[in-house]
């Protein structure tokens, strides 16, 4: 058996001045309580895991641009005979620019224009009003043709794709 600090109860009769020592000492460990138990209480503390952290937030992938006009038709294009005229919105013509008109868009709207037939596509600037002629739905610059392959033709089968200026298309 374990040797305790405790007096026996006979001597603590005959002491008086004894009992107050056996109460303060009873057990060995009694004295190491008070921090075992912080230092256990700190441990569990610890023991537990940690949530784990939120993921980091999706990157924001760039919303594709949807246009909020479309119309398919046959395009024609105007070249070096308008070549430093003044086109409808005060700006002028240069045939190297990839510019167009169009009878009703917004000056400064971008439109992707798309050959129907040969799949090829650019986006052209609306500067100007027209085309004229009939049955026709948008002018396009010289350059812009070469583009599409309109050149030899003249006139080609189109899809328009109207964006808001300043917005990018991809």
């Amino acid at each position: 058996m374990a040797q305790y600090n405790i007096l026996k109860m006979h001597d603590i009769s005959r002491h008086p001045a004894k009992r107050s020592i056996a109460s303060r000492v009873t057990h060995p460990m009694r004295p190491f309580r008070l921090p075992l138990l912080l230092v256990l209480t700190g441990l569990a503390g610890c023991a537990t895991q940690a949530p784990p952290p939120l993921p980091p937030p999706a990157p924001q992938q760039p919303s594709a641009v949807e246009p909020f006009f479309t119309q398919t038709g046959l395009a024609s294009f105007y070249g070096r005979a308008h070549e430093g005229k003044t086109t409808a919105n005060g700006e002028s013509f240069d045939p190297q620019d990839f510019t167009a008109a169009h009878r009703t868009l917004a000056f400064g709207t971008q439109v992707r224009v798309t050959n129907l037939e040969n799949g090829q596509s650019v986006t052209v600037k609306i500067t100007d009003r027209g085309p004229f002629a009939r049955g026709r739905i948008i002018d396009v610059s010289l350059a812009a043709a070469r583009m599409l392959g309109i050149g030899e033709r003249g006139v080609a089968r189109v899809r328009l794709e109207a964006f808001r200026a300043g917005r990018p298309i991809s």
